[in-house]
């Protein structure tokens, strides 16, 4: 019972991992963390992300021109684009070395030991990656929020909203962390080992048959 709920739980672990990982890479890289529709205009929908503001015209037709600084960038953007970069690389490696460590795995096949500690890494890597990708996604949703309610910015003016990266960006971080979690979990040990016997204890003797002569005591001293 406890092979099997080992191996279920590393394949969920791994699946969760690898879905994690790739809903990251989409958030990272699409230009939907915030998404505007002028009042004005309502033909037009602008979106921004980390590398690029787009606008779609109702023929279809996106134009996307990429930020012309980083350093004009503001600071949640600039910190996002780190925090999510990180995370990829956390990701990549968790995964490598929570691969090396499954019982399925020829890798360290002789040493049960270090695949174990191979998971643990995996699972800590993973866990770490998840958190580097909440925290961005949560900090430019909150500085949406407050954008969307200063009561110092005229009602005329466009607010930016939620865009679907926001929501990805939550569910990667999330789902990265789960796997990264039960990864960690089915490296833990489930057999308790038995405590050894104190020192001095001895097992009690077996019973003598009729007939049978008791064998003399150890260390005893012969009698001439």
């Amino acid at each position: 019972m406890a092979g099997s709920w080992r191996a279920t739980a590393q394949a969920g672990g791994m699946l969760l991992a690898l879905l994690g990982w790739v809903s990251s890479c989409v958030t990272t890289f699409v230009p939907l963390w915030k998404s505007l529709s002028l009042e004005l205009n309502e033909l037009e929908v602008w979106t921004m992300g980390l590398w690029q503001v787009c606008v779609a015209h109702e023929e279809g037709a996106v134009e996307c021109r990429p930020h012309a600084s980083f350093l004009a960038l503001p600071p949640a953007l600039r910190v996002s684009r780190l925090l999510m970069c990180l995370s990829l690389g956390l990701g990549l490696l968790g995964g490598l070395l929570a691969a090396a460590g499954l019982e399925g795995w020829t890798v360290c096949g002789d040493r049960p030991r270090r695949k174990r500690r191979l998971l643990l890494a995996g699972g800590a890597a993973l866990g770490a990656a998840g958190t580097a990708t909440l925290a961005p996604v949560s900090w430019v949703a909150y500085n949406t929020v407050l954008d969307f309610w200063d009561d110092s910015i005229p009602d005329i003016v466009p607010r930016w909203e939620f865009g679907e990266a926001t929501f990805l960006g939550w569910f990667a971080g999330a789902v990265l962390a789960t796997g990264g979690l039960l990864l960690a979990c089915s490296a833990c040990p489930t057999a308790t080992n038995t405590p050894p016997a104190p020192a001095g204890h001895q097992l009690p003797a077996p019973p003598t048959l009729p007939g049978d002569h008791p064998p003399p005591p150890k260390n005893a001293d012969l009698v001439i």
